[in-house]
């Protein structure tokens, strides 16, 4: 074995099957002809969602939207369903509906901006039932539909194959790792972003550009492996996330060869970071350490995708925490300060899908009840922290109890407001 080949992946992480016919139907949600045909769904995801009902003739652009929206969560909550096995949930197919799910809503709102813009430059209302091919376009993620990604997926994995034929080696497990670094690392040219953003947080925009964050590097890595029939795992390490081969003898994962371990090989400079908590594991700790299930390995990725979001909603209230308005409670809605609220959706999107895998996480349900009560969603908000305080410490279930009875007092001045603005709105 050489070191030439080795170049380790940067996989620091922040606390970072085959589908029936049913689901392929409904993979290729992004297919213009099946969107027309598509008959409607009652599956309500977000406000924006819902905004318009589903005719059976015409074709308007809150349709087509609301049939990618309901089609991307209904392929998320199937892939991830508690019905199916863990092993048989592909990580890669789940986070690209994630991907559809954030792009249709995103698509939406540039389509909106676009209508509004050319309404103030005519005039004059524009209809949204012209509905052409130039929305087919905009569904498609970096240019791609959701099984054209997971082919890119597929042709990674078919030159690590020829990585090793070309070298005439055999399927050693040093040398087939070495080959899948060689081929992610120096043909293809991964990298891990050295600034966390939504370009480097969608697992189809860093098979695109090819510079992500590390726990899409690390999924990756996964996922190119098992089509090699190599099965790699990982679990959470203080801010890392750190994968590795699984095998039934931890000792040959430490056992230095060319310089370095296979658990080097693997996880990078992050075993060697004295600043890592990485730094400190060896054979016997390896065993100690709880490995990641796909769900959880997607949760991880979840809670990332919400921390980025609500980062970029909050950016002009720097500091601002969910649970600030709990300690203490404030009287007056005014104070509710001003968040982006394209950045805050995309963080309450992220915070339903971690709900469907933790439906029992009160933390979890605490967090989205407060996102709901910062996007003045103060019905919603009261439901979801009301079934939060009956799963939480008695301690917290206190704090919330006073928060909750405002939240229902805002509801109903909300009520109230509406029913006066229509009120005068029906005065000649």
């Amino acid at each position: 074995m050489t070191t030439s080949l080795i170049r380790p992946p940067l996989l620091r992480s922040g606390i970072d099957r085959n589908a029936d016919e049913k689901s392929k139907n409904m993979t290729d949600f992004t297919t213009f002809s099946s969107m027309i045909k598509r008959k409607k769904r009652r599956l309500c995801l977000s406000p924006m969602a819902a905004a318009a009902p589903v005719k059976t003739t015409g074709f308007s652009a809150p349709k087509f939207y609301q049939e990618v929206l309901t089609a991307a969560r209904a392929n998320f909550t199937q892939e991830i369903s508690f019905q199916s096995k863990d092993k048989d949930i592909s990580l890669a197919k789940t986070l690209l509906h994630i991907s559809a799910e954030d792009e249709a809503f995103l698509a939406f709102n540039r389509e909106m901006d676009a209508h509004s813009f050319e309404n103030e430059r005519k005039g004059s209302k524009v209809s949204s039932d012209g509905q052409d091919l130039d929305h087919m376009e905009s569904m498609l993620m970096a240019g791609k539909r959701t099984d054209e990604w997971l082919l890119e997926l597929d042709a990674i994995s078919k030159e690590v194959e020829v990585e090793l034929i070309s070298k005439d080696i055999g399927c050693h497990l040093i040398q087939v790792l070495e080959a899948v670094n060689k081929v992610l690392f120096e043909t293809r040219g991964f990298k891990r972003s050295p600034v966390v953003d939504s370009k480097c947080s969608y697992l189809h925009s860093v098979l695109s550009s090819r510079c992500g964050s590390a726990i899409l590097l690390s999924i990756i890595y996964i996922e190119v492996c098992r089509r090699l029939n190599l099965n790699i795992v990982g679990s959470r390490v203080g801010e890392d996330f750190l994968i590795w081969p699984e095998t039934q003898n931890p000792e040959e994962l430490f056992k230095v060869n060319s310089g370095h371990s296979l658990f080097r090989i693997v996880n990078g400079r992050c075993v060697e970071d004295p600043k890592s908590k990485a730094s400190d594991v060896n054979s016997n700790s390896l065993l100690g350490l709880d490995i990641a299930t796909n769900r959880d390995i997607i949760g991880i990725y979840l809670a990332n995708l919400i921390r980025l979001h609500w980062k970029r909603a909050s950016r002009m209230n720097r500091g601002l925490m969910l649970t600030s308005p709990l300690r203490p409670v404030h009287d007056d809605s005014s104070s509710l300060p001003l968040l982006r609220p394209q950045d805050l959706r995309l963080a309450i999107m992220a915070s339903e899908k971690l709900l469907i895998l933790q439906p029992h996480n009160w933390a979890l349900r605490r967090d989205h009840g407060m996102m709901l009560y910062f996007s003045r969603e103060y019905g919603e908000a009261v439901q979801e922290l009301s079934i939060c305080m009956a799963f939480a410490p008695e301690e917290e279930a206190e704090i919330l109890e006073p928060f909750v009875e405002k939240l229902h007092l805002l509801r109903l001045e909300s009520s109230w407001k509406c029913l006066g603005q229509k009120g005068r709105l029906t005065v000649p």
